[in-house]
């Protein structure tokens, strides 16, 4: 009785803090996934620690969940007509923001004397964003407009720059270190989103067709949620990319079912809980102890990815000959980054592990400040970009 009463408990305040959060975000300058992020900080181990261990040890689980509603949701943005004029621009954006943060990263760790291995491996990290935050803020905000669209689906295509650009990353560090099977990372990354994108095409079709006969045009919450669990479940259990798996699936079922789009309202209508805890446990989970490991490297790092984050989304704006508030504006949108940089690191600190101290703790105390303050140039940008005030809505 007690294990559930302090289960209970915790996920009832956490969803009332939700409220509290949405209010002061309103009316201060913070956006709510940062307010979230640091009220976990207050109530996690670092400070007050009251969030029971029961709950805390079943967090996986619960950012599982929000993040194979969240990759459904971006999946459900790439529509035909949405994507029809703008394909370009989030091909071309995505994929030098990605590259860029990339180069820059490597480049410059390796000339501030970082070993050419450990500099790559980093740069390849440095590319990743975080769809959680990004998606949050923009449902906040709620201005709708060309760059949100532009920017969802960016954000969208960001995982599998990534996982690719990491997989080659660790080809190149492991044939400088002399291991030997290089292309087992590339075949690893082939298979990952190669078979996601395989597992979603396979549910998302018939559930396009299937979806929205019990209630004619409607179909209801627990067709939506079954779809987007059993995607999930399967993906994690066939070893491939769930975000990407749920981002296929939505894309299939939003181009391909003519007689109803609500899915993609049940979804948003259950989302928002879900990621109250999940940003709530993520900051409760967060060291601040690790920010003193940082040094100059992973000052530098931060510094390079910022800045590769914002010349790769102008760059690509350039090629795609996007608007001026595309061009200033996309880069700073881009900069929240979480869960898959930290996945990445733990993979090269286990292949690597005379790396692993270095590794962690540059990426893990980054991303603690990037998805505090990256959140922030989100919101930001998205209101400068759309023409809106930066004061309240």
């Amino acid at each position: 009785m007690e294990v559930s009463s302090q289960f209970l408990l915790t996920i009832g305040g956490i969803l009332l803090l939700g409220l509290l959060t949405s209010t002061l975000a309103r009316r201060t300058f913070l956006p709510r996934v940062t307010l979230l992020l640091i009220f976990g900080i207050v109530i996690g181990k670092e400070a007050l620690d009251i969030i029971p261990q029961v709950f805390s040890d079943h967090f996986e689980i619960i950012a599982d969940m929000t993040l194979v509603m969240v990759g459904f949701l971006l999946g459900g943005k790439l529509t035909k007509a949405s994507v029809r004029e703008s394909a370009g621009k989030v091909f071309w954006i995505s994929l030098c923001a990605t590259v860029v943060a990339t180069v820059i990263v490597s480049f410059v760790l390796i000339w501030i004397g970082v070993s050419q291995d450990i500099a790559i491996l980093l740069g390849c990290i440095a590319s990743t964003t975080a769809p959680a935050a990004v998606l949050d803020v923009a449902t906040e905000v709620n201005i709708k407009g060309d760059f949100t669209n532009l920017l969802l689906s960016i954000v969208a295509l960001d995982d599998v720059w990534s996982l690719v650009l990491f997989a080659v990353g660790m080809a190149v560090a492991t044939s400088f270190n002399g291991l030997g099977g290089d292309m087992s990372f590339l075949l690893m990354a082939s298979k990952e989103i190669g078979g996601a994108v395989l597992l979603g095409v396979l549910i998302g079709l018939p559930a396009a067709y299937l979806t929205g006969r019990v209630k004619k045009g409607q179909p209801i919450l627990t067709e939506a949620l079954g779809m987007v669990f059993v995607c999930g479940g399967l993906a994690i259990w066939l070893g491939v990319s769930f975000l990407i798996a749920s981002m296929v699936m939505g894309t299939v079922i939003a181009n391909v079912a003519r007689h109803h789009d609500y899915p993609f309202h049940a979804i948003k209508g259950i989302e928002w809980p879900f990621m109250v805890i999940f940003f709530v446990l993520a900051g409760a989970s967060l060291e601040l102890s690790i920010l003193k490991d940082i040094g100059v490297i992973g000052a530098t790092y931060i510094l390079c990815r910022a800045t590769g984050k914002y010349l790769g989304a102008k760059l690509g704006s350039q090629i795609s000959r996007a608007d001026q508030e595309t061009k200033s504006w996309m880069g700073l949108a881009l900069l929240p980054q979480a869960g898959v940089a930290i996945g990445m690191a733990l993979v090269a600190s286990n292949q690597f592990p005379e790396y692993r101290q270095m590794l962690l703790s540059i990426v893990i105390s980054s991303t603690m400040i990037f998805e505090i303050i990256g959140p922030v140039f989100t919101r930001l940008a998205i209101r400068r970009a759309q023409g809106s005030p930066c004061g309240k809505q």
